[in-house]
């Protein structure tokens, strides 16, 4: 007689992962009612026996991301009342304050692939609330929602994105977290852009990520090895910001995880190395209104029309201001290095891989603008708001816009004078809040002053054992 396995959790297949997720996808674009949808998932989880765990996930005010697994029957009875403590994360509440609660955003729905996640599993992500239910000062995601959401409500003006994050494959897991006993990074490929046999250990990293990606509906485009050894860039399509921020977070988790599989460390790190390019998230910008980009004009300056130009003037002239939120580790500063196509040149270029913001050639569907300097530790949500906000609001340039974008500035080369720069910045106080702005830089502030003051010409330990996203708590603890 045929005996019944013990366990009987849900496992799609990856084509049909694509299917749902894409649909689901598809009414956070339509903006579906709130209600519905949250009506809809409920009886989604409620009818679906083989669902045993619902993962809720938030961002800190760092960038890393937060998971917890909630027990499915637990969530849908206390959906309404998820609470955590905010004093266990890095730059949320006191001691004193430290209960917040969670709200599901049940429009970011997701089906996970089971041999990545484990079977019986799907994911959402969840603002970060007060106990009394007000936005969480902190919570950069809750934010960006909010801005996008009343953009759109109040003339339909959608804010896309599309970053191209690039990443390192190491050998051995957990390589950061031992890098301070080691003090080197090992390749597992030395060949450099679109050089990798189908079947050697970097494409088939590659590989897998990509179809878990593909699978989640991040709709890839391209996948590839990137100029430096080891180095590697999976690209996805254009979308609304809060999907693409989204998107990134889950990008690292799954780049992260597969290469964890594999033996490997996929390591997002602006500069690991010296001497070889660096790791960057190239944003790729643009507005539109009912379905009109309002970055192109065929007549325009670069094809990028007067709208266009005043958003990416202002990126330019706030660009000191904003460059701790783009570049948020001591190691960031090391890939602001001029000798590796860095994008540390305060101006605007069609061609120029040093400037700080490129324009793409492009089409009515395609006009956007790139900005190339922020690195792929900081905090998306963080990034995004920052950069619409500033191309939206910030000051302009005093002196002639086109005389400002010809002549040459730099971004700072290190941590101390952008937390500095940050810190004095009126514009980030009104941005983000003086709170928020107080917060980030003593997070900063506290990682730089574990670090040596000057970077020189070789990684240092500490840089790397106290960053953000590899928390090693208990170095950090015993400092």
């Amino acid at each position: 007689m045929e005996t019944k396995g013990l366990r009987d959790f849900l496992e799609i297949p990856y084509d049909e992962l694509e299917v749902m997720n894409l649909r689901v996808k598809e009414q956070r674009l339509r903006r579906e009612s709130p209600d519905k949808l949250r009506e809809e998932r409920i009886k989604y989880l409620t009818d679906e026996k083989r669902i045993k765990a619902v993962t809720v996930a938030f961002t800190d005010l760092e960038g890393r991301l937060h998971m917890l697994d909630y027990d499915k029957k637990f969530l849908l009875k206390s959906s309404d009342n998820l609470t955590f403590d905010g004093s266990s994360i890095r730059g949320f509440s006191a001691q004193a304050e430290s209960d917040l609660r969670l709200s599901l955003d049940w429009a970011s729905f997701y089906w996970l692939p089971a041999d990545i996640f484990g079977p019986g599993k799907v994911l959402m992500f969840s603002e970060v609330l007060e106990r009394d239910g007000t936005p969480y000062h902190s919570d950069m995601r809750g934010l960006l929602k909010r801005i996008t959401d009343q953009m759109y409500a109040k003339d339909g003006t959608v804010f896309h994105a599309a970053p191209e994050i690039e990443g390192f494959l190491f050998k051995g897991r957990d390589a950061e977290r031992h890098y301070h006993e080691t003090e080197h990074f090992e390749f597992i490929s030395t060949g450099g852009y679109y050089h990798s046999l189908p079947g050697d250990k970097l494409r088939a990293f590659i590989d897998k990520a990509a179809e878990a990606q593909r699978a989640m509906g991040f709709q890839n485009e391209k996948d590839h090895p990137e100029v430096a050894p080891s180095q590697f860039e999976m690209n996805f399509s254009y979308s609304e910001a809060l999907i693409a921020a989204d998107q990134i977070q889950l990008y690292k988790l799954l780049c992260r995880q597969v290469a964890a599989e594999m033996d490997l460390t996929a390591s997002f790190l602006p500069k690991p190395m010296t001497g070889i390019n660096g790791n960057g998230m190239h944003m790729n910008m643009s507005l539109s209104k009912g379905g009109k980009n309002l970055f192109y004009d065929k007549g325009g300056q670069d094809g990028l029309s007067q709208m266009g130009w005043d958003f990416l003037d202002r990126i330019l002239n706030n660009a000191n201001d904003i460059c701790l939120v783009l570049n948020s580790s001591v190691n960031a500063y090391r890939r602001l290095d001029p000798h590796f196509e860095a994008p540390n040149q305060i101006k605007a270029s069609p061609n120029n891989r040093g400037a700080m913001v490129r324009i793409p050639f492009g089409n009515e569907r395609s006009a956007r603008i790139e900005c190339r300097s922020v690195a792929p530790d900081s905090n998306p949500y963080m990034v995004l708001f920052t950069l619409l906000k500033t191309g939206l609001e910030g000051p302009q340039p005093q002196e002639d816009a086109e005389t400002k974008r010809s002549r040459t500035r730099f971004l700072p080369d290190n941590i101390f004078d952008a937390i500095r720069l940050f810190k004095g910045s009126q514009f980030i106080a009104q941005t983000l809040g003086e709170n928020v702005q107080g917060k980030f830089a003593e997070l900063k502030q506290a990682s730089a002053e574990r670090c040596p003051k000057q970077l020189g010409t070789r990684v240092k330990a500490a840089e790397i054992q106290f960053h953000h996203e590899v928390t090693n708590q208990y170095l950090w603890s015993i400092f």
